[in-house]
């Protein structure tokens, strides 16, 4: 969940494609090596906010490492779901000035992103694929007339209500889940859930 919008951040800083995947995936790698996640102390800040601070620490130290070695640098790139980061990047703005804000909002895209692919899986799985199709723009209130949407679907607009309710309840709480697995406690969802809503609204 955290390896795109770390990646993100690196070539907010303004490193090149191939550097930053090099950057994020030794930052990884060193996380995994030295067991780096022990230090995360969840009395002392979000896990979200602890990653940021660990990699500015790591490009503090290691640019100069960094550019010295050949992409992939000896090592096996670890597979953490980053298929075509830059692709992704190359949807970003072309500038940011601010990288912290622009980590924020990527995160906000990727936990988001994680859940609604859950919640499609879980539709597909029951075989209301289609269903989910015509009625997915409910989660980001781009949805077409109900009217429109129940005939397309060929159930009633209160159906088709219902239907809406469900998925947008389901998805909050899919989304929920995504954060509750990097905080201590419910508060902590709570504020992230904000923190989260905040910076997909900014973005």
């Amino acid at each position: 969940a955290y390896w795109y919008p770390l990646y993100a951040f690196v070539r907010h800083r303004g490193y090149g494609a191939d550097e930053a995947q090099d950057l994020t995936q030794s930052f990884f790698a060193r996380i995994l090596e030295t067991d780096g996640l022990a230090t995360a102390d969840p009395e002392r800040g979000r896990f979200r906010s602890y990653l940021l601070g660990a990699m500015k620490h790591f490009l503090a130290n290691e640019w100069h490492r960094a550019r010295a070695l050949k992409r992939g640098g000896g090592r096996a790139l670890i597979d953490l779901d980053a298929l075509a980061p830059e692709a992704r990047y190359a949807l970003e703005p072309a500038y940011s000035d601010d990288p912290d804000a622009s980590f924020d909002r990527v995160w906000a895209r990727e936990i988001t992103g994680r859940a609604r692919a859950t919640l499609h899986a879980e539709w597909e799985a029951r075989g209301k694929g289609e269903v989910f199709a015509g009625l997915e723009g409910s989660l980001a209130g781009t949805e077409p007339a109900r009217a429109e949407t129940a005939a397309r679907l060929g159930m009633t607009e209160g159906a088709v209500k219902a239907a809406v309710h469900r998925l947008r309840k389901r998805y909050r709480d899919l989304v929920r889940g995504e954060i509750a697995e990097t905080v201590r406690d419910a508060a902590d969802v709570d504020r992230e859930m904000r923190h989260l809503v905040a910076a997909l609204r900014d973005g």
